[in-house]
């Protein structure tokens, strides 16, 4: 099912700050156009339509996804409604790209999962960090051996000060299900086993704590939209080992707030036998002739997303021409493995996804 001629027509569902950053991507592409916008906060919705030329705005996911007009959807609401609105979407035939995570457990992940195979619809994960140059470039040193054999990666997003606005659905566990884990660390988890290739948790071990966010501290005006009462009940900081099928181990570290120099760092990096690769520094470290090296790494030519855009490859998923780099089995496992973390933590023991 698509529009007129090549052009896919979208409605966006959720019309908060991520989606304007996604949709600065989707506007740019002449095979996308957006016809209409959901979102039950007017405000939202209105700003939302007049920064990108959108005619039809309306208060809810079901009266848009009731358009005929509307091919295919991005959704960007609060974690609750990942799942339920995902499936609707399906059910009501529409194409569907999702913002991560996945859903609030593995149950609900699987009920879209099935909806999706039972649609026959494109529905897909949309985990951007994938499509960035320093993550393809990390998954091609790995399939073409350069590092040896990988047998740790650490994956990392710390920030000094960046809790979203307190008492917005994203400090609000029934609303977001989990705080820093969900926000910032899945994406660091799902590059670095994109870049392995390997989606098989054998175990894992995690923790997870809130020294920052309770006390009212270290909060930025991301979600400024959606404050209520200053409610703060999930982690400011999560951590996990993971071990991994394939033999590597991953260590994950996500924090809104911490003391460290830096105001932002993020990583993923690997160790292999014969070199090591930070994949956001591109920089290689291996023994060289005359000693220790450190290599600037620019990304290779051959690059398999070279758009290096979620958005067009969503296109070109929808219009046959690739196959999603987001399977359903990746996003199941990579929701898993967030369960997992919590779990543990909340056991503290080490947990089998």
């Amino acid at each position: 099912m698509v529009g007129s001629g090549t052009v896919t027509r979208f409605g966006v569902i959720g019309a908060g700050a991520i989606a304007h950053v996604a949709c600065r991507e989707l506007a740019r592409l002449p095979e996308a156009d957006i016809v209409a916008v959901a979102d039950p906060h007017a405000g939202r919705a209105r700003d939302f339509a007049e920064r990108f030329g959108v005619e039809r705005t309306l208060g809810d996911a079901e009266a848009l996804l009731a358009l005929d007009a509307v091919d295919a959807v991005y959704i960007a609401v609060p974690n609750r409604w990942h799942a339920p609105v995902a499936r609707a979407a399906l059910e009501a035939g529409k194409h569907a790209l999702l913002d991560k995570p996945f859903a609030l457990n593995g149950a609900e992940a699987r009920e879209v999962v099935a909806a999706a195979e039972a649609s026959g619809r494109c529905f897909m994960l949309g985990m951007n960090q994938r499509f960035s140059r320093e993550v393809q470039t990390a998954r091609a040193l790995v399939t073409a051996g350069a590092l040896g054999e990988v047998y740790h990666v650490k994956a990392y997003w710390r920030r000094r000060a960046g809790i979203p606005r307190i008492g917005s659905w994203f400090t609000r566990r029934s609303e977001a299900g989990g705080g820093s884990l969900l926000d910032i660390g899945v994406h660091m988890l799902d590059a670095a086993l994109f870049a392995l290739d390997d989606f098989d948790a054998v175990s894992v071990s995690g923790a997870t704590h809130a020294k920052f966010g309770v006390r009212g501290l270290a909060e930025i005006d991301w979600g400024r939209s959606e404050a209520e009462g200053g409610v703060f009940d999930v982690e400011d900081f999560a951590t996990a080992l993971v071990r991994l099928g394939g033999g590597a181990t991953l260590s994950l570290d996500a924090a809104w707030a911490m003391h460290q120099e830096v105001p932002h760092t993020m990583n993923v990096e690997l160790y292999g036998t014969e070199a090591a690769y930070s994949a956001y520094e591109s920089k290689l470290y291996r023994e060289g002739g005359d000693g220790y090296v450190t290599v600037e790494t620019p990304a290779p030519d051959d690059l398999e997303y070279p758009h290096m855009s979620r958005m067009q490859h969503f296109l070109d998923v929808v219009a046959g021409r690739e196959p999603p780099a987001v399977t359903h089995a990746q996003a199941l496992a990579v929701q898993g493995i967030l369960d997992a973390v919590y779990a543990s933590a909340a056991g503290g023991a080490e947990v089998t996804p």
